[in-house]
């Protein structure tokens, strides 16, 4: 089966980052590809769904993320990216976004797990994992069941998706923050 243009698009996109080329610590497959991928996948208006609303507690260690070693940081990347990945791989999530979109955004996602693994493992290889990226993994984890949970009890609604998505952007937000504070 022929992948369809887009997607091949994507992936030469992706490649073209620095992350292909070395193990700097890879940019979220640019700046604006999630943001922009997430914004054409809304198909309701935040504004319908103000009654879903909730505070998800987003994880205090992604927030002070210049606090935070290259290695403590590419682990905490690498977890939430595969948050983001396991969360819109659902089911669920399947039924409620479009399939083109969403299948370029899971790529992508896959693609940078791909490269923070790599980054991972040569860093793992220089210093062993602390104390400190174990409990801010475990906070992602928990932030994550939190949102899982929030649309098991909204029994997946579009407007709890909504919510997701909205929240999801956030993530990317804090993730580039991460990064550029990484980067000086």
């Amino acid at each position: 089966m022929a992948l369809p243009v887009s997607v091949l698009k994507t992936l030469l996109m992706l490649c073209s980052i620095p992350a292909c080329l070395g193990c700097d610590l890879p940019l979220i497959y640019g700046h604006q590809e999630p943001f922009m991928l997430l914004h054409q996948m809304g198909r309701l208006s935040i504004l319908s769904c103000l009654k879903d609303r909730t505070d998800f507690q987003f994880p205090q260690e992604l927030v002070d993320g210049n606090q935070l070693d290259k290695m403590h940081a590419t682990t905490l990347l690498h977890e939430v990216v595969q948050q983001i990945f396991n969360l819109f791989s659902t089911s669920g999530s399947l039924a409620t976004w479009d399939d083109t979109l969403l299948d370029r955004f899971l790529i992508g996602l896959h693609q940078q797990l791909d490269n923070l693994e790599t980054c991972l493992g040569k860093e793992k290889e220089e210093d062993q994992t602390h104390l400190g990226s174990e409990n801010s993994r475990l906070a992602v984890k928990r932030y994550f069941q939190g949102i899982s949970q929030y649309l098991t009890e909204k029994q997946d609604s579009p407007c709890a998706w909504e919510v997701v998505r909205v929240e999801i952007r956030k993530c990317f937000l804090f993730i580039n923050k991460l990064q550029g504070n990484l980067r000086k």
